[in-house]
């Protein structure tokens, strides 16, 4: 018989899954891949299919940097600055997503999946952006400031 108190490693990615999604950053990450995926649903029903790049790009990045924080490869892999690069990959996000669902919004007259996805990507953008805002404020926080010298022999 298998020995049943030792966990498998699915049961510990389960486990590790279900423990991120509690925290602040599961829960926007998560909201950024579930409303990435609804956009991408309604441009694909649009006449107009190709402003689901931006949609299928930020889905892919946030489903990376979500599994490399739930993992806690982030302090295993210490050659990238992984929160500068999460800052930038939702700073750009936001931008990304407001330009294209204003564009989306405006022109998309007869077009109404493209008008939904145009509402759902600036619903987006203002998660990405409130992202960005909860990052800055870890970075800002983390920071070091450090006085000028006041050395008089220079």
């Amino acid at each position: 018989m298998a020995d049943t108190t030792a966990s498998s490693p699915a049961a510990n990615c389960v486990e590790k899954l279900k423990s991120y999604v509690k925290t602040q950053k599961g829960v926007i990450l998560a909201a950024e891949i579930l409303i990435s995926f609804i956009i991408i649903i309604c441009y694909a029903a649009s006449m107009y299919g190709g402003y689901s790049a931006v949609a299928i790009c930020e889905m892919i990045f946030a489903m990376v940097f979500f599994g490399i924080f739930m993992m806690e490869m982030d302090k295993q892999i210490l050659v990238v600055n992984w929160v500068w690069s999460d800052l930038f990959r939702a700073g750009i996000g936001a931008v990304l997503y407001i330009i294209t669902s204003l564009i989306c919004v405006i022109g998309g007259s007869g077009d109404g999946a493209r008008i939904a996805g145009g509402v759902f990507g600036l619903i987006a953008g203002i998660l990405f952006a409130y992202d960005t805002y909860t990052i800055f404020l870890q970075v800002k926080g983390t920071m070091q400031h450090t006085a000028a010298s006041t050395d008089e022999r220079v």
